[in-house]
């Protein structure tokens, strides 16, 4: 495995940043994770842009280009010699001292691209479905620390993952501050009833995750009706079909939620309906290497 930092490719064993690096210090950074798919990454524009938008609400200034960062992670997966992928983009506010003050950090900004493999869930729960559970940690507030910045401070979601870990589920949900349901560790979140689907606003301390925006896409094309509307735990329990969307996780199904069964105890004809259309999706679209 070769790793790219600062325009340079490393072996892994060589592959360091300084321990004075304000994102090893303080989690000051942002991040993406990105899959390519038959040598063709998906929604790669979307990623960058994403970041682009990230770094640009905590004042980091990204040395690259839009374009030269999209060079840089099809280059980064070339030489790694993957056909199928997951690509960690890692930029940080760089090497400091060990004050809290960005303006100290006066090497610039860290760039770090990995590019390998990942499995978030065993095959088998693609099958037969996720069992997740709601947990204490509320998610982030959009006042203290946006979830729209996809930045390296994910203590937020780590602890919930801890609390789902402990109560022996492979998810968690994380609420909002009102209550409502916002999002799981690290994927959005979908009920489906009477052949309605329904996601969690953006503005309820969720992120604007890819994937999901890839699901909202493809139930238009498809004529299913989609709402990106608040919703409550009762609202996951009765529904017909539940499932989560990310980068890592792509599409996968929920079968137990807080205990209670969701629908019929198994995948739902719409949820494995989507996932076929997904996987179709990832493998038709994105930029060629």
């Amino acid at each position: 495995m070769k790793i790219y930092i600062n325009g340079k490719f490393f072996e892994k064993a060589q592959a360091r940043v300084s321990v004075f690096d304000h994102g090893l210090l303080y989690g000051d950074g942002v991040f993406e994770g990105i899959r390519s798919y038959k040598r063709r990454v998906f929604k790669l524009k979307e990623h960058i842009d994403r970041l682009f938008e990230s770094a640009q609400s905590i004042m980091l200034k990204i040395p690259l280009t839009k374009e030269q960062m999209i060079k840089a992670v099809v280059q980064t997966i070339k030489v790694n010699k993957l056909d199928d992928a997951y690509i960690r983009l890692v930029v940080t506010r760089g090497e400091g001292d060990l004050g809290l003050d960005p303006r100290k950090c006066y090497a610039g900004a860290t760039i770090i691209i990995i590019a390998d493999k990942i499995a978030l869930y065993p095959e088998k729960l693609y099958r037969e479905g996720l069992t997740i559970v709601t947990v204490p940690t509320v998610r982030n507030l959009p006042e203290a620390l946006n979830p729209q910045i996809k930045s390296l401070n994910y203590l937020n979601n780590i602890l919930a993952k801890i609390e789902a870990a402990n109560s022996g589920c492979d998810e968690a949900i994380m609420l909002d501050s009102l209550g409502y349901v916002a999002e799981c560790t690290g994927d959005n979140i979908f009920v489906v009833k009477n052949g309605h689907l329904y996601t969690p606003p953006q503005c309820m301390g969720t992120l604007r995750g890819i994937t999901r925006d890839a699901i909202l896409e493809l139930a238009r094309k498809n004529k299913i009706p989609a709402h990106e509307h608040v919703i409550t735990r009762h609202e996951v329990y009765i529904s017909d079909e539940c499932f989560l969307t990310g980068t890592a996780a792509e599409v996968i199904p929920v079968v137990k939620v807080d205990g209670r069964t969701i629908g019929q105890g198994k995948p739902g004809k719409l949820t494995l309906s989507l996932m076929k259309k997904f996987k179709i999706l990832t493998a038709q679209n994105g930029v060629k290497y």
